[in-house]
């Protein structure tokens, strides 16, 4: 068999983790059918073979910008002068160790890269734009859109949900 195949239970722990990773593991087992025991294994199998990722809090930009005064979300696109696999390569490292940059994706067509900032400021945002933006000699073009309003934001990934129709 396949290791990397999912079957209904995995799917099932896989988006009761996507919901609420801090529950305890007897009610993980509980809400899915199964013994503490099997969602246990079945669940160490899932992050072993790296579907599941790592377990984090999410924090509420808005509610965290309130209490620390300030908060910047940035939508930012670059193209490169240069798009060799070295390039891509070595723009991509670059921003991947920013700690702001929050999400990075190599995009097509369009700009080489869109990057998720989440930066304390406008001052922040240009020390940033400086170190990585103007001071790479590989990027042509930058677009920066600045996030006035999130209306939507999901980080669970959409899961095939087969149960769902059998228990409507």
């Amino acid at each position: 068999m396949n290791e990397n195949f999912l079957d209904e239970l995995d799917l099932r722990l896989l988006d009761a983790l996507q919901h609420d990773a801090s529950q305890a593991n007897h009610r993980l087992a509980e809400r899915c059918g199964v013994s503490p025991a099997t969602a246990l294994r079945r669940v160490r199998r899932l992050q072993s073979l790296g579907i599941v990722e790592r377990q984090v809090a999410l924090l509420q930009p808005d509610k965290l910008a309130l209490a620390l005064g300030h908060g910047l979300t940035a939508l930012v696109e670059i193209s490169l002068d240069q798009q060799g696999d070295e390039h891509l390569a070595a723009f991509e490292r670059l921003a991947v160790a920013e700690a702001v940059v929050q999400q990075c994706y190599r995009v097509s067509p369009g700009p080489d890269f869109v990057l998720v900032l989440a930066v304390t400021d406008m001052p922040a945002y240009l020390a940033l734009a400086q170190r990585l933006f103007t001071q790479h000699a590989n990027v042509r073009n930058v677009r920066a859109f600045f996030s006035v309003k999130r209306a939507k934001f999901l980080p669970a990934q959409p899961l095939p949900r087969p149960w769902a129709e059998r228990d409507a």
